[in-house]
């Protein structure tokens, strides 16, 4: 049966048997226990690039890849990129790299200029957007930062829960050019009724800046021993906010292995997206996807 292709918008690579000096992913050292999810061991391995997610997710016709940054606690976040870059240089799929910058700090212009120096590099996620969110406060060398990413075209990969989606909106609406990406449908932490009214009110509030695109991914970690009918109302949901031209599609592999294999994540997405018109479908697989994260579509 023909299906249209894929592009996943979140993927994460590292290299622990051979790091390079400066390179470190605290998140997968064998300590660490992941503040949220709790223990995450199940999926640690020493290794995994292009390669190990093209064997998992070929079947599931996936064309391209954007990684998102991995590198937590490298001592310089475009040490990241750059060995991205080299990578990528002969990587059997293609992607492009969401790299790590502090936008709150005074070194953001060089770490985007850095950067800026590999053709793949897209966009910033910086996970201390979300607290200074929360804070409500506007503080003047990450407004600047932002203004740095719209004039260069980059996209903003945000991390940010229900509850703070408000002051999301209030951002997306001081810049309105900046290309906004909700990522994880903002990283849901229950799945029961009363968290998902606020975070759907919150969520269509949100929507209704323009230049936010929301990223479906990580629907595995909202319930672990999810069904087809557990994940259906998130998806819906965000459906209906954004619209099939303002959502693409994440994996979060290989993290969401926890929950899932990849065709079964990746055909759950199709079935839920079989009402919408065959060119709207398109939009939401792929299309938006190229657009944003330059990629090409087959």
């Amino acid at each position: 049966m023909l299906q249209h292709k894929i592009i996943d918008t979140h993927v994460h690579f590292w290299d622990m048997a051979n790091p390079e000096v400066g390179m470190r992913w605290v998140w997968l050292e064998k300590d660490f226990v992941d503040p949220v999810l709790g223990d995450i061991d199940a999926m640690k391995s020493l290794k995994y690039g292009p390669k190990n997610v093209l064997a998992e997710s070929r079947f599931a016709d996936v064309q391209a890849f954007v990684h998102v940054q991995a590198a937590l606690g490298a001592a310089d976040p475009v040490l990241e990129t750059r060995w991205l870059t080299r990578i990528r240089s002969d990587s059997a799929v293609p992607f492009s790299i969401v790299a790590h910058a502090d936008l709150s700090d005074t070194d953001a212009t060089r770490q985007l200029d850095e950067h800026g120096e590999s053709p793949y590099f897209v966009g910033v996620r910086d996970f201390a957007t979300e607290g200074i969110l929360a804070s409500r406060e506007i503080r003047p060398v990450f407004e600047s930062s932002l203004r740095t990413l719209t004039t260069r075209g980059l996209v903003l990969d945000l991390d940010c829960e229900w509850m703070n989606m408000d002051s999301a909106l209030q951002l997306a609406q001081r810049h309105p050019e900046l290309q906004i990406i909700l990522e994880h449908i903002g990283s849901p932490r229950r799945n029961d009724r009363e968290y998902f009214e606020s975070w759907k009110a919150a969520i269509s509030g949100l929507a209704a800046a323009d230049n936010v695109t929301c990223k479906i991914s990580g629907l595995g970690m909202i319930d672990p021993l999810f069904t087809a009918q557990s994940l259906a109302p998130w998806f819906e949901a965000t459906l209906e906010a954004f619209g099939p031209d303002r959502c693409l599609l994440g994996s979060n592999w290989p993290l969401d292995r926890l929950y899932s294999s990849y065709d079964i994540i990746m055909n759950l997405y199709r079935t839920y997206l079989g009402s919408l018109s065959d060119s709207e479908q398109k939009m939401v697989l792929s299309e938006n996807a190229a657009e944003i994260f330059k990629l090409s579509v087959v």
